[in-house]
């Protein structure tokens, strides 16, 4: 075959796939346009509504009247308006109890659980040794003391030297010094509780050698308790001191306890680009133990965005877009997608609240071109020559739950 009829035939054929690509894509014209290209006048008679095409019924949509379409109106989603997190409770204070000084154990004043006070006595040591050096101080001292009395009268009637009488006194200060030594060697035999709280279990029974490294138990303050958990860096600025939170314990499901953020910390973590947030949790009736795993949950104003049917997002060249009817018209609406969820998506475009965007029938759709609402959300038959879809739009927005006409037939 000669070049020029292959030519020829591969003109035809092109030509034949642009009139078919014009003929079924819906947004043909729209994309020659972007393009820079020449569109042609058919296509912007079709693009009118009323004239060419736009009835011919392709697609199960057509009619005389425009493009046959169903709607839904838009609403307003909200994202980033909660927050939830596992965290790990704690009481507010805690202290493991140590004896300061080695012994054998020679009584135990309290049970594991019990609720102590602060110098309550917990454990006491042997303290037979400390006892006698006590006495022995004490002895010390009040001879230092009646041995001071008898030189300062000496010292007055000059029968002893200032020397001796400087001596007598350094005498008299170290016995008071032995004396207070010996009450706190004793005084260390006693173990008590430096805190108020709940003591754990005890871990020395009577008997045992006990050094001041060794763990007797530990007392919990547990009148709050204090959860730890990590929030990300996009709610740093929407979290400070006194933001309420709810927590609830596993070990206690239905319950919810109210709290605060009691403390932040002062960078984010880099790793994972979390801060640490604490929350003071009040224990009301002792309901909670530290060790416990909570969830947190935290609420925020949030950001709003309309909100579509996930059917009515399209896309082309340009990017994605949606159809709203407005006055029985047609108009393409370019959109940003924020966020995508089972039943509706959230975008960033020129969208108002219950404006009546195209779900169903889009292959139909052109822009400028009438549009018929079918189904649920048509107009009612009085209001077909009157208020139109502005009436749909109106009974959705202003009368959530009241069916339409159409809706309850």
């Amino acid at each position: 075959m000669k070049f020029w009829k292959q030519l020829l035939a591969s003109i035809v054929v092109l030509a034949i796939a642009l009139f078919l690509w014009v003929e079924f894509d819906p947004n043909a014209g729209a994309t020659l346009a972007g393009l820079g290209l020449p569109v042609p006048q058919f296509m912007l008679a079709e693009a009118g509504g009323d004239a060419g095409r736009a009835g011919g019924g392709r697609g199960g949509f057509g009619g005389r009247g425009g493009s046959k379409a169903m709607v839904e109106p838009a609403e307003t989603g909200v994202i980033n308006d909660r927050f939830s997190a596992i965290g790990t409770g704690f009481p507010i204070r805690t202290v493991s109890v140590q004896p300061q000084v080695s012994g054998q154990v020679a009584s135990i004043e309290v049970r594991s659980g019990a609720v102590v006070e602060a110098g309550d006595v917990l454990v006491k040591l042997d303290s037979s040794e400390e006892e006698i050096a006590l006495d022995v101080a004490n002895v010390t001292l009040k001879s230092a003391e009646d041995k001071m009395a008898r030189t300062e009268n000496l010292l007055k009637q000059r029968t002893i030297s200032s020397v001796e009488a400087d001596d007598a006194r350094t005498a008299l200060e170290n016995a008071r010094l032995a004396q207070r030594q010996a009450e706190l060697n004793l005084e260390r035999r006693t173990v008590a509780a430096p805190i108020g709280g709940v003591i754990g279990i005890l871990n020395v029974n009577r008997g045992d050698f006990v050094t001041n490294q060794t763990v007797i138990s530990t007392i919990d303050d547990r009148e709050h308790i204090l959860i730890d958990f990590y929030v990300p860096e996009r709610l740093v600025g929407a979290i400070e001191i006194g933001t309420p939170v709810v927590a609830t314990s596993v070990a206690r499901p239905g319950e919810n306890f109210q709290g605060e953020v009691f403390a932040l910390d002062n960078r984010l973590d880099e790793d994972s680009r979390t801060l640490r947030v604490r929350a003071d949790i009040p224990n009301v009736n002792d309901k909670l133990r530290a060790g416990m795993s909570f969830q947190i949950r935290m609420n925020f104003s949030g950001e709003t965005y309309p909100s579509v049917d996930p059917l009515a997002i399209q896309w082309d060249s340009n990017g994605s877009y949606v159809w709203r009817v407005s006055d029985g018209k047609a108009e393409r609406v370019d959109v940003a997608i924020i966020q995508r969820n089972p039943e509706s998506v959230l975008v960033e475009a020129a969208i108002e609240t219950g404006d009546l965007i195209v779900t169903e029938g889009v292959q139909n759709v052109r822009a400028g071109g009438s549009v018929e609402i079918v189904g649920p959300n048509a107009p009612a038959a009085d209001d077909a020559d009157g208020e139109g879809a502005e009436s749909v739009k109106n009974k959705k927005v202003s009368e959530p739950g009241v069916q339409t006409e159409a809706e309850a037939g």
